[in-house]
């Protein structure tokens, strides 16, 4: 039997479920087991499932048990402390941490109190944002025994507001008592209640033993909604259990008390419910119960708190609510006169807000990729498959400026940014698809429905993650940046690790949609012709090997500076190659190079409109840190990472993870090791292979082709997400075919495409 069974819910943290495993599993004190409760209902697309097997998989001291994400938190919790073995058990929410030798100091304790049912130890609240807050539970240390004791004996217990993660619980005094927690929100409540009062030894441990996350979106005890009535279920529960127990009459005060603070807080906070209909519900509910479980003798408090109290018991609720205050009110009736002067104001300023007062159009949606540059990227795929799939719907595609629609297909309508008619159909589009934040002016009308895009798996470090980084300074108003996540309702995801980074760097409430990047779909549909076509347009020459050189952006400079010489890369390589220069779109029309350039043996692709069909061009690309190299392994054909600056770039810009020890292929880090990779065979042989099919499970395990549809069916058709097509498994999938000059070769092979240097 092991100590401590460790039980952690895991659905819907996929972006920080990864640390909370790992500050369990790298604890000092091994003797535990962790149990993670997961949905598995849909399958591999449940990222948080994917997450706990790779984790069991690699230590067998977790274990996997299931719970429906409709049973809340209290049957993930339930589910789990069924199938638990060890002697105690913890909770530990999926977000959450343990601090680093949590469990030696908890077991010590336990040791030092000759194991009591409960022990509660503290934790400290981090902001999402800022960072911790320090410890929490001070009350309950102040006073307390020394040893074991029982609730009687300690005048800050029971605490309805001690979490349940703050505690240690004998899994044979929760078995004997039938401990579990009750459904809905506020759980902890009554649990935290019911456990210390069966309890008859418990004790405290003065320590953190837990981080917990505060969510930008907000704690749910906060946060508007009908689910506060639930808080009123908790305190029923308690109250009617806790008078079954039968405590010390003291005893039964102080948890009437304490919970009817708590209800007297949320019926004097109106921004907790939404309705004026649920305030008035919820305050005469919570006068009957008030009434039915006010103990013999109960003492009401003094001052304001104790008028608030007489004011529940007689049910007052208009003499409570004129209670708020008088500035509350008077602003409250002067808010419309301002408001619909303001709208008068604006409406004279800017024909927008005339636009915000027609009704949503149900059937329109509005594309743009990289603030109006074209028909490009995710959007444009999306588009593709709306037209497809969903033709009764409407849409328009936004450009800079009039010149932009010489890139659109035929029978795509465009809207250029600024006009009349873009203020019209950001006004009223139910949709709106973008790979980067629509500008701040455009506002998130109620009803209409978001999708980001994203635009590239990240190397590099982005949105808040970038705080640290000199990087940083570059990236803007933070505050803009969060306004902007506030207005997604999806974000596109190519791959779990992609999801993981999302949400991380970018906190919001939108639904993760891991399907796979629409971009890429091309790469798993093109033809043998379509490549050759391609190639055609390009001015690459029949039978020559086409070296694609993508290489990124630096925040630390200014123009194009590539890191090698591409000239001298030129003639290296030899009249059987040709490279084609692919640089950052912020550096169109800056490639030089004339000369290597004139000699046809460098092609400047960087204006192409399709970065996709510059990668089914080429036949190996070598980049530096681009996430090009995410989109171009779907082709399963040789890549080699060029990182002449690495230890400056992941310096300046930060990185998520060691590119050069996870490479998807050959590495170079001079001009003249790249030459000596590309002279050996080294591009193109077995061992880059394996480096490759390991990069591509890892990132192209979402992207086969159907990327697309899966948005078109979620969002505009509204499918469920377990009913979308199923992922192609990596070794399933039909690519599109290679040049006849360099077939992609796979781990085992034999034969090296020869090199002339």
């Amino acid at each position: 039997m092991p100590r401590f069974t460790i039980i952690i819910p895991t659905h819907g943290v996929p972006g920080r479920l990864t640390d909370c495993l790992g500050s369990v599993l790298e604890q000092s004190f091994e003797d535990f087991e962790l149990i993670a409760v997961v949905d598995d209902s849909e399958g591999p697309a449940d990222l948080c499932s994917t997450i706990v097997a790779e984790h069991a998989e690699r230590d067998p001291r977790v274990r996997r048990t299931q719970s429906s994400p409709s049973d809340g938190l209290p049957g993930a919790r339930n589910a789990g402390a069924a199938v638990a073995n060890g002697q105690y058990v913890l909770f530990l929410d999926g977000d959450d941490m343990l601090v680093p030798r949590a469990l030696a100091a908890i077991d010590t304790r336990l040791a030092e109190t000759d194991d009591p049912d409960l022990l509660f130890f503290d934790h400290e609240r981090v902001h999402w944002f800022e960072g911790s807050q320090g410890p929490t539970l001070q009350r309950l240390w102040k006073g307390a025994p020394a040893g074991a004791f029982s609730a009687e004996q300690h005048a800050a217990l029971p605490d309805p507001m001690v979490p349940a993660f703050c505690g240690a619980y004998r899994r044979s005094f929760l078995a004997e008592h039938r401990l579990s927690f009750a459904p809905g929100m506020f759980t902890d409540t009554a649990w935290s209640v019911l456990c210390a009062l069966r309890a008859e030894r418990l004790a405290v441990l003065d320590q953190v033993c837990v981080r917990h996350l505060l969510r930008r979106q907000g704690a749910r005890n906060r946060v508007e909604g009908a689910h506060h009535l639930d808080l009123l279920d908790q305190f029923d529960l308690a109250m009617t259990e806790a008078a079954v127990i039968t405590p010390a009459p003291f005893v039964l005060a102080r948890i009437f008390g304490r919970f009817t603070h708590e209800v007297l807080t949320t019926a004097s906070t109106p921004s907790r419910l939404p309705s004026a209909i649920l305030r008035r519900r919820f305050f005469r509910r919570a006068s009957r119960l008030y009434r039915r479980h006010r103990p013999a003798g109960f003492t009401r408090p003094a001052g304001r708190l104790g008028a608030q109290h007489r004011l529940l018991a007689s049910g007052c609720y208009t003499i409570f609510c004129a209670g708020r205050g008088a500035k509350k009110k008077l602003t409250g009736l002067l808010a419309p006169t301002l408001q619909r002067a303001g709208r008068h104001w604006q409406r004279r300023r800017h024909p927008y807000r005339a636009f915000l007062r027609r009704p949503l159009d149900e059937r329109l949606a509005v594309f743009s990729a990289y603030g109006g540059s074209g028909y490009a990227c995710n959007p444009a795929a999306i588009h593709a498959a709306v037209q497809r799939l969903a033709p009764h719907i409407k849409t328009v595609f936004l450009v800079a400026d009039g010149n932009g629609s010489q890139h659109m297909p035929d029978g795509v309508e465009c809207v250029v940014i600024g006009s009349r008619r873009y203020w019209q159909v950001m006004a009223t589009a139910k949709y709106t698809f973008n790979n980067v934040d629509f500008e701040m002016a455009v506002k998130k009308r109620p009803g209409t429905i978001h999708v980001q895009t994203q635009h590239g798996t990240p190397l590099k470090r982005m949105g808040l993650d970038q705080v640290g980084f000199p990087a940083a300074a570059a990236a803007g108003s933070l505050g803009k940046l969060l306004e902007g996540v506030d207005r997604w309702d999806f974000s596109v995801s190519s791959n779990h690790y992609s999801t993981e980074v999302w949400e991380h760097a970018y906190p919001g409430a939108y639904e993760s949609l891991n399907v796979g990047y629409p971009r890429n779909d091309v790469f798993y549909s093109a033809t043998a012709d379509d490549v050759a076509t391609i190639r055609k347009r390009l001015g690459i020459p029949e039978g020559k090997t086409a070296v694609l050189y993508a290489p990124t952006h630096r925040d630390y400079r200014t123009g194009l500076t590539p890191q090698l010489n591409l000239p001298a890369l030129c003639d290296a390589l030899g009249e059987d190659f040709v490279v084609l220069l692919r640089a950052h779109h912020l550096y169109e029309g800056s490639a030089g190079h004339e000369q290597a350039l004139h000699s046809g043996k460098l092609i400047d692709v960087t204006e192409h409109r399709s970065p996709e069909e510059v990668c089914l061009a080429a036949d190996v690309l070598v980049t530096d840190y681009s996430s090009i190299m995410f989109d171009y392994a779907n082709l399963d054909r040789p890549i080699v990472v060029f990182a002449g600056d690495w230890d400056i770039y992941r310096a300046i810009r930060g990185v998520y993870f060691d590119l050069l020890a996870e490479p998807p292929g050959a590495v170079a880090r001079t001009q003249d090791e790249l030459a000596r990779i590309f002279r050996d065979g080294e591009w193109n042989g077995e061992h880059s292979g394996r480096l490759r099919a390991a990069f591509r499970e890892r990132f192209c395990h979402l992207d086969d082709g159907l990327a697309a549809e899966r948005v078109v069916r979620r969002v505009l058709l509204g499918e469920p997400a377990d009913q979308l097509p199923p992922v192609v498994p990596v070794s399933g999938r039909v690519l599109a075919t290679s040049s006849p000059r360099v077939p992609p070769q796979r781990p085992g092979a034999e034969d090296v495409p020869p090199c002339h240097i």
